[in-house]
């Protein structure tokens, strides 16, 4: 029977991990290495690492900390930072990376989409939609770590994503992100709804209700955490954590 997958999402800025609220505030977490290994040994299904600097920094996601992640994990991973060009998707995928995430350049450039599904297939692709309200303007996508916000409203972008061959899309609410205030479930299932690829729910996840809700209400083919999976008790204190499996049963 269809489970979703479950997906720790890890941000990395200078090769560590860190954790954002609304896309600022960034606390240290600790080493990529050492929570893969954790990880591993806690069988998550698969893993998201996005380096939250490297488009401002005109480059990728560091090729040496996709290596070091493909040698470690147990589990698929995909990686986003920076992508602009095939030869970037090439390098990262060649590290051991199976997918790669792309934002700012796809909503730049939406024409690379297509370029890049049709070279590397459309499971290699996947867009993320971060997305947050503006003043008379309702729900817009952002770019540049939510920095940049666009004329893209999230359904139409998500369309256009899947009509260029994109293979997933995760949805990002910037205002949930970090508060572990539960999912934008509205905007979840606006996106789930609009499109027939798997979508990839994130920002806002702090229970296992949540992870139901977005996937039973929501119609999230996928659910995403970050401090979820790397916060533990009321004064969050750092603690690599995933979903134990006896409480998978929750999805069936």
């Amino acid at each position: 029977m269809f489970r979703p997958r479950i997906i720790p999402v890890l941000l990395v800025r200078d090769n560590e991990l860190v954790k954002s609220i609304q896309f600022k505030d960034y606390r240290y977490i600790g080493d990529p290495i050492n929570a893969v290994k954790v990880f591993n040994d806690l069988k998550a299904d698969e893993l998201v690492f996005l380096d939250i600097e490297a488009t401002k920094k005109k480059r990728t996601i560091s090729l040496d900390l996709v290596e070091q992640v493909g040698e470690e994990a147990n589990m698929p991973f995909a990686v986003g930072g920076g992508i602009s060009t095939l030869e970037d998707i090439q390098k990262i995928i060649s590290k051991g990376a199976e997918k790669v995430i792309i934002n700012t350049y796809g909503v730049n450039n939406p024409n690379f989409i297509r370029e890049a599904s049709e070279h590397f297939g459309s499971s290699t692709i996947v867009i993320s939609i971060d997305v947050k309200k503006k003043f008379l303007k309702g729900k817009v996508l952002w770019t540049h770590s939510g920095k940049k916000s666009h004329k893209y409203l999230p359904v139409d972008f998500a369309k256009l994503a899947e009509e260029k061959g994109a293979g997933e899309i995760i949805i990002q609410s910037i205002e949930k992100d970090g508060t572990m205030s539960g999912y934008d479930l509205d905007l979840i299932r606006d996106i789930s709804t609009s499109v027939t690829i798997p979508v990839v729910a994130l920002g806002g996840a702090s229970k296992l209700d949540d992870l139901e809700k977005a996937y039973k209400i929501g119609f999230a083919n996928a659910l995403a955490a970050g401090s979820m999976f790397v916060f533990q008790g009321p004064k969050k204190g750092v603690l690599i954590n995933y979903i134990e499996k006896k409480d998978l049963s929750i999805f069936r």
